[in-house]
């Protein structure tokens, strides 16, 4: 057996019973469980073969931090920057094009929903991105808690060791119960749409099946659509294929609508039908603005930590690594920076600030000097890049049933956040030695993990 340090003391106890119990036990848990279609179908080949765990406590008190830092990202534009959101997102590394779109139909106080990515470095969370809106996904893996908890194995291990979970798609359902009160045309459960932007059903419609199953649990009727099958009646309220829609939870995201010829168009009538209080669109495009890991940048910017009072600074310290937003060709500002990141290529990734995924990301320690060298031109010249500081993830043991052999994983953990605050969470996890990005877009081999907490 390959020896794995840094182990939580949970996870020490869930393989040594692996390795005791055999496939017929807790090693064959997650391949016996019974999971419901569109979920088995989206993610069966993908999961782990065993849950992660982390600390109750702890993960609290990082939500608290996130709530936080929340109320500090949602506060730039007018801190910063006299209120100018434009000033703002030029700072942030967002291009006017997609400025101009993530400022339609917005409120200016974007709703509190999205998922935080961290890596847990054997000390604390470290917060990697903060992606907010609804076109994250992720909401369906509670369906798969749910199920392994079924499974007489897991069951008594998670008795015996006081396992919980949050539910996110209950939590996701009494937000949009909420959410869709204003504009609801009929019985006492809204209708939804699922929208995604044009021929995104293609490439993402298993997932968007498997949140359908999920929601359909909680007793909200979901339908699926793209931007350009849902029309508008003569009253205002938006239908998809006849059938009239209390709210869209968007699927879509800005990047989508500028690379659709027509798509900045046709998403006018989900902002007029919003503003006009006939059908709800959850969430606005604005979440955008927030979800940049250039507004993240702004926070750890000692140019502007005269900004914050010590309790924010300190919580800033506390949750995200140093990042920085790299100056595009021909701007102005952080002299010197693109020499440091430079010289920093062992401690530096750099990202796209709109980006996802892991995609267009380089990663200057499996870099040689030379391709950091090219990659920090590359990133100059397209603009809206970030360098973030490298955080180390804490590895974990996995038995695998297939191999029996138990390897070193690294996960990164995924914590809903709403209005009510935590909702629960997932992971992604790569095995140690697999690459530093653990992303499905970017990385086949990644997996998808069910997340308990324990006391």
């Amino acid at each position: 057996m390959e020896r794995v340090t840094h182990m939580t003391e949970l996870s020490r106890t869930y393989v040594d019973e692996c390795l005791r119990g055999g496939d017929d036990g807790l090693a064959g848990a997650v391949a016996r469980v019974a999971l419901p279609p569109a979920f088995e179908e989206a993610w069966r080949a993908h999961l782990l073969p065993r849950p992660w765990f982390v600390s109750a406590a702890e993960t609290a008190a990082f939500a608290r931090d996130l709530e936080g830092l929340f109320d500090l990202l949602v506060s730039l534009p007018l801190r910063l920057f006299d209120g100018d959101r434009d000033r703002f997102a030029a700072a942030a590394g967002i291009g006017p094009a997609l400025t101009a779109v993530l400022g339609r139909g917005g409120s200016g106080v974007p709703a509190k929903f999205g998922r935080a990515d961290a890596y847990h470095d054997g000390t604390s969370y470290k917060l990697l991105e903060f992606n907010l809106g609804s076109e994250v996904g992720g909401i369906d893996m509670a369906v798969f808690n749910q199920a392994l908890l079924r499974v007489p194995e897991f069951a008594d291990f998670a008795r015996v060791h006081r396992l919980d979970h949050v539910d996110i798609a209950a939590r996701m359902a009494a937000v949009l119960r909420d959410r869709a009160k204003p504009a609801l045309s009929g019985g006492a459960e809204p209708v939804v749409g699922l929208i995604e932007g044009r021929d995104g059903i293609g490439p993402y419609g298993g997932l968007m099946r498997a949140t359908v199953e999920a929601m359909a649990e909680q007793g909200i009727d979901v339908r699926i659509g793209e931007i350009g099958d849902v029309r508008t009646r003569p009253d205002g309220k938006l239908t998809l294929d006849g059938t009239p829609l209390d709210l869209v939870l968007r699927n879509f995201a800005a990047s989508q609508l500028l690379d659709d010829p027509e798509g900045p168009e046709v998403a006018e009538a989900f902002f007029r039908a919003h503003e006009a209080g006939r059908t709800v669109l959850f969430t606005s495009l604005e979440s955008g603005f927030y979800s940049s890991k250039g507004a993240l940048a702004l926070l750890t910017d000692p140019r502007w930590s005269a900004s914050f009072d010590a309790e924010e600074r300190a919580l800033v310290d506390r949750v995200l690594p140093w990042s920085r937003t790299l100056p595009a060709a021909g701007g102005s500002g952080n002299d010197g920076l693109v020499d440091l990141c430079r010289e920093r290529r062992e401690r530096l990734i750099l990202k796209p600030s709109a980006g996802y995924g892991g995609l267009d990301t380089f990663v200057g320690w499996e870099c040689g000097d030379a391709e950091w060298s090219a990659a920090l031109d590359v990133a100059v010249e397209r603009g809206g890049y970030v360098a973030q500081e490298r955080v180390v993830p804490r590895p974990e043991p996995v038995y695998d049933p297939a191999t029996g052999t138990v390897d070193a994983w690294i996960a990164a953990l995924g914590f809903f956040l709403t209005d009510e605050g935590y909702a629960g969470a997932h992971a992604r996890a790569n095995r140690a030695d697999g690459g530093a990005i653990v992303g499905m877009s970017s990385n086949p081999d990644t997996r998808m993990v069910g997340v308990f907490t324990h006391p």
